[in-house]
Parts: C-alpha cells; structure tokens; sequence
C-alpha cells in the first residue's frame, strides 16, 4: 500500500542535534532510545519512532555506534573542541580553532543556531574516510552579537526582519507586541531575545527605527549600528566633558619643558579638525638638528576612572565614514582642547630627538610639554614648498583661497626636515620594510553628502615626511620602555603566511610579477618591487589589494614580537591619542615609568590590547562599508554609461569587475554574460567559453555597464559588453 505524500508544513521532528548533545555529555556512557525519549520529556509513539529513526541516521553518519542491539553511544575517536565559527554567503560555515591545523566545514544542517563569529563547542568527525572532517555544533558558548541591522516585513500578527548582512542565514521573528514604532519597510536593529529549539527564525524585538531604506543618514546609521559602533555620545558624557577646565595655567605650565619659543607647526589633510601631532625644529649649536614630535596630551584631560573615560575606551577609536567623523573624545576635546591649532598654546606629551646630517639619532628626550604652533600647513602646502623650493604658496591650494608667503625660518626646516625623512625612509626599506602606499578612493559631495565625482588620494613626499617622524616617535617609545622589560602596549605585526604568499604568486604570474622566497629579507624586497612595477598599472589597485591581504593583520599586545611590515623590533602606537585609545594608555604608561613606577599588570593591558585590537577592525568594517555604499550611490546615476574595468575577482558565478576610472567593484553574473556559454576553471581562475574558448581571467580588461545599483545591500551588478582585446 502506497504512503500517502506528506503534507507541506507536517515535517516530522528532527531530534538527531539534541540526541547528539545527550550522548556527547556522558561519552562513556550508552543509551537506548527509551532514556533518550525520558530526558527529552516525550511520551507519544510517533515522537519515540523519530528517536529510532534519528538513531540509525546518527549511526549512518558515522557519530554514534551501537555498542549492542538498541543502545547507541558516541564514537569513542570523536573530538570536542571550543572555537569560534566563521560563515560564508552560503548558509554554511567553518569552525576556527588554534588547536586545529585546518579550519574544519560546519554544513547548514550541524550550525544549530550558531551564527557567525560565535563562540561554540563542537565535535569534529570524518563522515567518511575519503572526505574531510566536518563539525556539529554541540554548544553555543558565547554570542557574537545580539544586534542586528534590517528590514521589517510587517505581516497582520507579526513580522519578520531581514538582515543585509550576508553571513546572516536566517531572518527574526518580530511578534506584534515588540514592532515598537516601526513601519511596514523601515530599516530597523533588532535584538535577538530567544531562539527556541524547534523554532526555524530566533525571535526579537525592534530596539530602535533608523529610517527607510535607500536614504543617506539611514543607510549610514544602519553601517554604524550593524557594527555596534555609536553615532553620538550619551548625555551624560558630553555634559562632563563641557565641564572640564581646558584653560592653559601658568601652574601646569611650570610642570613642563617650556617648548613655545621653538618653531612648531602642523601639516594635515585639508579638511581636518583636529590636528593631533606637530613638529618642532630647531639648530643646535652642535650643527645637529632637534627635531620635536609633539602630540596632543589627551591623558591631562582624560582621567582614568571617569564616564568620559570609560566611553572613550569603549568605543577605543574614531570611526572615519566617507562623510563624517565619529569621534572617540567630545568635540570640546577632539576639536578644541586637544587639537593644536595654530596661534594657541597647548599642552603635549613629547618625543624630542637630536639628529645629524645621516639622521642618525643621537639623543632622545619623552616628557610633558607646552607648545605654540606657528603656522598650520595642509599636505597640498607643505608639498608645495617641498617641491619649488619657494616661500609662495599658491592661490589654488592656499587653505584660505589665497596666495601668501611662508616665513623663511618654517621653509628651511621643512626642507630640512623632508631631507630627514627621506634618509629614515631609505633605512626602512633597506632593513626590510613593505611600502603600502595604496591609492584611496575619496568622494567629492555636495552639501546633502551626495556624491558629484571620485578622486584618487596618494601620498606625496609631505605625507611621507609627516609619516616618518611618527614613525620614529613610535619607534623609539617603544624601545625606551621595551629595553626596561617592562608591561607596555605595543603594535605587532607578525609574519605573511606562506600558504598567502604562494596564493598571491599564482595571481601576479599571470601578470608576469614573481616573489622570491628565499629569505625573509627577500620577500620583503620582491613584494616592494612589485609594488612598485603596477604602479601606474591596470592591475596596480588589484596587485595592491591582494598584495595588503597576503600581510597578517597588525595588532595591540603587551607581547612584542616586532612589526614586519614596518621592518621594526619595536613599535607602539604613540602619535594620536585623539583618536586612538592604545595612544592614550602608550602616554599614561610612559609616564608611569618616567615617574619610576613599577611595572603594571601584563593580563590587564593585554585584556585591553584586544578590545582596542577588536574595535578598530570594526572600525574599518565599517568605513569599508561607507565607501561601498557610496560607491553605488555614485554609480545609481551612471546607468547608460559604458566603463571599461579590470577583472579582479573570479568564481563558479561569475566574474567580479573593478572599473578602472573609480574603482567602483561590481559582478557579472555567469549566466548573464551573453556571447557564449561559460563555464568556470579553477585551475586557470578563469570563465572559459564553451564554443569560443574565449577566457575571462584575472586582470583582462572589459567594458561593463551598470545593471543594478542596490543601496541596502551596498553591491553593484554590471552587464557584461565585451572583452578589451
């Protein structure tokens, strides 16, 4: 007799997670499937059946063995292991862990509402000895997150949020009582209160409105929320901060090495507000050459213990959107106090060093100061006079629309100090340093924000200069407190992965480009070359990117094993402590020391080294997010316009596409592309067309125009018009 087909939404129960979990916690014990239906509190036959049945698919999996007829137990070879787990766009993930020599595959079926970046237990298995191991989720230790950004759908009795976050494979269930004020299509942040265990969606409740979809301070809010990054500070907080005493006072001055007299100045970005580091120069009698590094003394104002300081290390940085400025400190400090404006005293916390002609560093001075900055430069002026020698700066990138003169004594110490600079850059590149000098791409907008063209930032040699002495200033803290062997907060970098490096030499030899491998010394050295030979190049922002991506990823820790990149045996974060909590702790310790303190407890500051580390990569999520969302808010009105772009990405579903005159990245989908069949070469990473055999490979040119342009999920789609033979 024929089953009758079962009814769509009558699924029967699956067990076979919470089976897994009961004999996973007594792995030495059996268990027949009457115990099981016991702890699992059921009574009815049918449910009973579904054990039996989820028991003989456990045992199919190779999880259990039945240790003698009807009772079950864990295979004895199973491995338990904590780790975090990593999702892709696929509904499926990998489980992450240091003890593990490979990142082990979670299929969808083994996540049981674990989500991405989750801290869980898992138990790793071989389904079968041809194939990898693969892990189950036994144990959600520790949520991620519990926010999330999306879009409500509101239904009669309830509603579901989904997320515009790929990695996130379910939506939220909302019931009716829990809207709060949301509309039907509102881009909302939820929380995620419960997630019952025969429940296919958690269910949370709306904490907060950001507005519709598509409109800037929407989507923008939505980029800072979706990173639990604020966009404004508590009452409470800006109300202390408006009450500090920011006054100069002859009594604080008296503490400090008196440095107003010294030429002093600052060079920045154009648009900049707070100016958080100047230079001093002077010549000594000697014929040597002090030069100041002098940084805003945020630890005065910003004292331990407070709320103002409490928020300032949680949030740990500034958050630099392609709009706007999400500070770390209030404005009254970020802008006013702390921010060395020119023609105003200030107090600072300064590295000050004698340098000869060879900028050897001959001596070395850190302590509190009091400054007057002289002039304020933009980066276009002090390049200016590095390039024509001249005290005239031009009317066309005068900060005040102007032409003016510089006085004579600030010309000859940036000449001086540029010459400096590019004496301590070639000692860095020659002891093994990597040059990442990758353009960035910048928005020109209108008073709405809105995007009205693209242009390029590359750093010139008064970047370089300005970079330099931080650089040194850093350098040198760091190996001041690092040489005592006591606690400090350092900035590591540690060594490429080799498996990385090997990946990006399979890329850059379709371009013809190689790494040596030889030494350490060697790799550095190629890996300058090629970033030198794509300059200028279609593959150059492509060869970069990948490039940046081989590099492991700088982090704070009481733990120096030097920085790599940086070619450095010490290195911390010293120069912008407006912006920077790692900055603010660097001075307080320093200052500890030079007040001859003991040194502080290693497992504090490490604890704070990775919150500072965890937030500023969030921080850069979220300013990559920005950028990609005005990206396609730029291309939205470029519809009919045809680009030619550079292949920069290729997979099974298609080919990614960066256009050459804005960078804008966008897919073309396989299916879409129209001139043949293709089908993808994971051998070649390449398209291959079935009839044509024509070959869409990384770095090959062709024309693509936009097809869609989605401002929620930041992602452009382009039509593929032909290859640039």
């Amino acid at each position: 007799m024929n089953k009758k087909p079962r009814k769509m939404g009558k699924k029967s129960k699956d067990f076979t997670a919470q089976i897994f979990k009961i004999l996973s916690k007594e792995p030495s014990k059996s268990f027949n499937y009457k115990q099981i239906a016991a702890i699992l509190e059921l009574k009815d036959t049918k449910s009973r059946n579904e054990i039996i049945r989820d028991l003989k698919v456990l045992k199919a999996q190779d999880k259990i063995h039945e240790t003698e007829i009807g009772k079950y137990q864990v295979i004895s070879k199973a491995e338990y292991y904590e780790g975090y787990l990593d999702m892709n766009s696929r509904k499926s993930g990998y489980f992450v862990c240091d003890e593990l020599e490979e990142d082990v595959y979670v299929p969808k079926q083994n996540l049981n509402h674990a989500l991405d970046k989750d801290k869980v237990k898992v138990y790793v298995y071989n389904r079968r000895s041809s194939r990898k191991p693969e892990a189950e989720v036994l144990e959600i230790l520790e949520r991620a997150k519990t926010e999330f950004v999306g879009v409500i759908d509101i239904q009669k009795n309830f509603a579901f949020v989904t997320t515009t976050n790929a990695k996130m494979y379910t939506d939220i269930f909302i019931p009716k009582n829990k809207l709060g004020e949301a509309q039907n299509g509102d881009v909302v942040l939820v929380e995620m209160e419960d997630w019952p265990k025969k429940a296919d969606s958690p269910f949370g409740k709306v904490i907060k409105v950001l507005g519709k979809p598509g409109e800037h301070n929407t989507e923008i809010h939505a980029i800072l929320a979706e990173y639990g990054l604020p966009y404004d500070f508590p009452i409470e907080v800006e109300a202390y901060a408006n009450k500090i005493d920011t006054s100069i006072t002859t009594e604080e001055i008296a503490k400090r090495r008196d440095m107003r007299n010294v030429l002093t100045f600052t060079i920045d970005p154009k648009d900049a507000k707070d100016f958080d580091d100047a230079l001093s120069f002077q010549v000594l009698d000697n014929g040597n050459y002090e030069i100041g590094v002098h940084i805003a003394d945020v630890s005065h104002y910003l004292q331990e213990g407070t709320i103002l300081d409490e928020e300032a290390y949680n949030r740990a940085t500034s958050v630099y959107l392609v709009d706007r400025v999400v500070p770390m400190l209030p404005e009254v400090l970020s802008n006013f106090a702390c921010s060395l404006r020119p023609h105003e005293e200030k107090y600072t916390f300064s590295a000050v060093f004698q340098l000869n002609n060879k900028a050897e560093v001959i001596d070395s001075w850190f302590g509190r100061t009091v400054i007057y900055s002289d002039q304020r430069f933009s980066y276009e002026e002090a390049q200016s006079i590095i390039e024509s020698k001249s005290d005239i700066i031009p009317a066309e990138i005068s900060l005040t629309g102007k032409e003016y003169r510089v006085p004579q004594p600030i010309v000859e110490a940036t000449l001086k100090q540029d010459e400096l600079a590019k004496i301590l850059r070639r000692k860095r590149m020659s002891n093994g340093a990597i040059s990442f000098d990758k353009v960035e791409v910048k928005f020109h907008l209108n008073q709405e924000a809105e995007p009205t063209g693209v242009y390029f930032k590359v750093a010139k040699d008064a970047n370089h200069l300005i970079e330099e002495f931080m650089l040194l200033a850093n350098r040198k803290v760091a190996e001041f407190i690092g040489k005592q062997k006591k606690t400090f907060v350092y900035r590591i970098h540690d060594e490429p992965n080799e498996d990385k490096l090997m990946n990006l030499q399979a890329v850059i030899s379709k371009f013809g480009y190689s790494i040596n491998f030889k030494s350490k010394k060697d790799i550095s050295s190629s890996l300058n070359s090629l970033l030198t030979e794509v300059q200028g190049k279609k593959e150059q922002n492509l060869v970069d990117t990948l490039a940046i991506r081989t590099m492991s990823k700088a982090v704070y820790s009481t733990e120096n094993i030097g920085h790599y990149g940086l070619a450095f045996d010490y290195y911390s974060h010293f120069t912008s402590p407006i912006r920077r909590y790692p900055d603010v702790m660097a001075h307080r310790l320093l200052q500890h020391y030079l007040d001859g303190g003991k040194s502080v407890s290693e497992e504090d500051y490490e604890a704070k080294c990775h919150h500072s580390s965890d937030m500023e990569n969030l921080a850069a999520q979220a300013e990559r997010d920005s950028i990609k969302y005005m990206q396609v808010k730029y291309m939205q009105d470029h519809k009919d316009e045809e680009f030619l772009g550079v292949i920069s990405g290729v997979t099974e579903w298609g080919i990614y596409v960066e256009i050459i005159e804005n960078k804008c990245e966008g897919m073309c989908r396989i299916r879409e592309i129209k001139d043949d069949y293709y089908t993808f070469d994971d051998k070649q990473y390449a398209l291959v067309g079935e009839v044509s055999k024509n070959i869409l490979q990384l770095g090959d040119e062709v024309y693509v125009k936009v097809k869609n342009a989605d401002l929620v999920k930041k992602q452009l789609d382009f039509w593929y018009i032909r290859k640039n033979e």
